[in-house]
Parts: structure tokens; C-alpha cells; sequence
């Protein structure tokens, strides 16, 4: 299965990895590990995760207050957003084409 990331959501990962990169050495690189962690549970199980809004499903990043949403069907996993959890709860639905 192939990953695809919306260009908002890629946006977002670099600018959250930037912003938890300035506040401490090497957090940047933990929050892009639990990024990809998060992205490899996706793969792993697409649609064993938390059924949110029609067909997206999100997972929690472990130690950031982030959550994958993710688009699965059969042959991509299309990721709409790395999204902070004390944003507005939907606001990344704009962006989903839905």
C-alpha cells in the first residue's frame, strides 16, 4: 500500500517537527518518529483504527498531542492531516474534499 500525503499535511509535519525542534534538541526527530509510527499503524491495520467522519480514521501519537487522519482504501493511504489536538475539533474536514 502506498502512503500519500495531502500538501497540507505535510506542511503541518514540517512545521510541528521545526517547532518541537526549537524548543529542545532531538524533539523534532522524536516527533517525527512518532509521526511515522503512527503512519506505520495505519499501514499495518487501515481500518482498525477509530472510525471518525465517513471514511477517515485517525490514530494518537504517543508522548504529542497530534492524531494521523487518514483516508485508507486498497491500494493508498491518503493522509488529510497531522492534526494538533487542541485545534478546532473538524476544522481539517475543510481540506478532505468531502
Amino acid at each position: 500500500m502506498q502512503v500519500v500525503l495531502r500538501p497540507e499535511a505535510e506542511q503541518e509535519l514540517l512545521e510541528a517537527q521545526a517547532w518541537y525542534e526549537s524548543k529542545a534538541l532531538g524533539l523534532g526527530f522524536e516527533f517525527a518518529r512518532a509521526a511515522d509510527a503512527a503512519v506505520a499503524s495505519a499501514l499495518r491495520n487501515p481500518y482498525g483504527h477509530l472510525h471518525i467522519e465517513e471514511c477517515f480514521y485517525r490514530v494518537l501519537f504517543r508522548k504529542f498531542p497530534y492524531t494521523l487522519i487518514y483516508l485508507p482504501s486498497p491500494n493508498e493511504l491518503l493522509v488529510v492531516s497531522f492534526f494538533h489536538q487542541h485545534r478546532e475539533p473538524g476544522s481539517w474536514l475543510e481540506r478532505s474534499g468531502s
